[in-house]
């Protein structure tokens, strides 16, 4: 159930439309107790504002089945400041739900109703099944093509689910959470395994998996990417779709096994408490792939409250190519000019669609729904203004080498060639082949916001098309005034990286 505030008002309003309303998802997991607050109803909510609150609420569980005092104190005061919080920012819905810790705890009604009187919060205890279908719900809803396992690694739980077709399939909930690994393990380093062997037995679908990706969902599985990450010095520290081969858990184990603390807490974005159950999600991680035979190992950064919004949201919104959405949104917050990146695109396909695989579009479609995010900033920093949207924003449905595609282009967009580190980043990313196409676009995205100053009259009523070797810009004739030095310099150079000659012509017809 929802819990809808006592002190917002009722919501009518159709989901598609509500670009402001504020929602927000409180996880009371048997690790952390988290807020978060999405912006919108659109199909990636932006999100703004997001705390947690490591309480431990499974600790008690894995020694006694209970909730200890201690830890339903600091997660009553946490949850008390959160919805205070989601009060002064006039959140309209607040969905407030407890995984494994509360469902399993001999206590939980305590914690329930304290929490009722002190925050006033009804708790939705969901059951495993309800869980791992949010968890691999939320996957699907930043990786819609996932074909393969889910694994959200909780405190106290595992959950497995078989996606495919944007549908969660086969499921289970295991009881081997990252809190009770631990737990497991200071009684002596043999009795992990047979602990977590015992309980992937129980996983009679587990071939299913065999040779396809396995997607890792949880806190505790994430630090491990993070860690991945540092030890092999990869140049875009995102998690979302990063990949390790299934190999990876067994070297992370013997590198966890000798490596320094310090250095450990070196890895900023680990935090310290999430260091102890680190070997043992590392041993879990290993023992999962090998059973169910993964083919990869991929991260997501969605998982279970991801889920449960995109549950929610109608058929036509969960239908919606999230990159594509939320580059649109971003596009729509950012220019000058709305709907003026789909403009583009279509002026631009004359020289680039004929030969693109659709990959490749989809990705020069967002390109072109960015390729006015910098205007307000310094023009010497636009360049780099592009580079950060490409690599670093909060981006799902994209690979590494796709986001430095994206940078190419929106770094060409805005006047800039990358070089030094930044040549090198994404040279390690993408192929340089691919990294000149995308070139081009950011070139004929120079040339068309050249052209028409943003507007859009000037792009319906010229064409940009190649033919006996150039490059050609046709204009109606009521528009020969927009012809001149800058944007004949720009045509000049996109025709350059393509190996065309150039043609302006006026028209009678376009």
């Amino acid at each position: 159930m929802s819990l809808i505030l006592p002190w917002s008002r009722p919501n009518t309003t159709p989901v598609a439309t509500l670009d402001n309303d504020l929602s927000g998802i409180i996880d009371i997991g048997s690790n952390s107790v988290r807020l978060v607050v999405y912006q919108g109803r659109n199909r990636t909510p932006a999100v703004i504002f997001n705390e947690k609150v490591m309480a431990g609420l499974g600790r008690g569980i894995a020694s006694d089945g209970r909730l200890s005092d201690g830890s339903m104190r600091l997660a009553v005061t946490a949850l008390a400041r959160f919805a205070h919080l989601a009060n002064d920012m006039g959140v309209t819905e607040l969905r407030t739900v407890a995984t494994a810790a509360v469902r399993e705890a001999r206590n939980a009604q305590r914690f329930i109703d304290a929490v009722a009187d002190r925050c006033g919060l009804a708790i939705e205890v969901i059951d495993g099944e309800a869980e791992a279908r949010g968890a691999a719900m939320g996957v699907i809803a930043g990786i819609p093509a996932a074909d393969g396992i889910v694994g959200d690694l909780g405190g106290g739980s595992l959950e497995l689910i078989r996606v495919e077709g944007g549908e969660a399939h086969d499921r289970i909930s295991l009881p081997i959470g990252a809190l009770r690994l631990d737990a497991v393990r200071k009684r002596g380093s043999r009795a992990l395994r047979p602990f977590i062997g015992a309980a992937l037995d129980r996983v009679g679908w587990a071939a299913k998996g065999k040779g396809k990706p396995f997607y890792m969902v949880g806190g505790s599985w994430r630090a491990l990417a993070q860690l991945h990450i540092y030890l092999h010095d990869y140049p875009l520290p995102v998690i979302h779709q990063y990949a390790m081969e299934p190999g990876a858990p067994d070297r992370l184990v013997r590198s966890l096994a000798r490596i320094d603390p310090k250095t450990l807490k070196d890895v900023t974005a680990i935090s310290t408490s999430r260091l102890p159950s680190l070997p043992g999600a590392a041993l879990l991680l290993g023992a999962v792939v090998k059973r169910l035979g993964s083919s990869t190992i991929v991260a997501s950064a969605y998982g279970l409250r991801e889920g449960l919004l995109y549950e929610r949201m109608p058929p036509a919104l969960r239908a919606e190519d999230p990159l594509i959405a939320a580059a649109r949104d971003e596009g729509a917050r950012q220019g000058r000019f709305p709907e003026h990146g789909n403009m583009l695109m279509t002026w631009m396909d004359d020289v680039f669609a004929q030969s693109e695989l659709p990959a490749m579009r989809r990705l020069r479609l967002a390109t072109c729904l960015l390729s006015d995010v910098a205007w307000r900033a310094h023009p010497d920093f636009r360049p780099e203004r592009g580079l950060d949207v490409a690599l670093h924003g909060n981006w799902v449905a994209i690979s590494a080498g796709e986001r430095a595609l994206l940078a190419a282009a929106l770094v060409a967009c805005f006047g800039g060639t990358p070089s030094g580190e930044a040549a090198a980043l994404l040279g390690r990313l993408a192929d340089a082949e691919s990294l000149g196409v995308a070139r081009a676009w950011g070139l004929a995205l120079r040339l068309g916001q050249r052209l028409t100053g943003g507007t859009a009259e000037p792009l319906r009523a010229s064409r940009l098309t190649v033919a006996d070797g150039k490059l050609i810009l046709t204009l109606a004739p009521a528009d020969a005034p927009l012809f001149g030095e800058p944007v004949t310099r720009r045509l000049k150079a996109l025709a350059a990286v393509l190996g065309l000659g150039v043609s302006e012509r006026v028209g009678s017809r376009i």
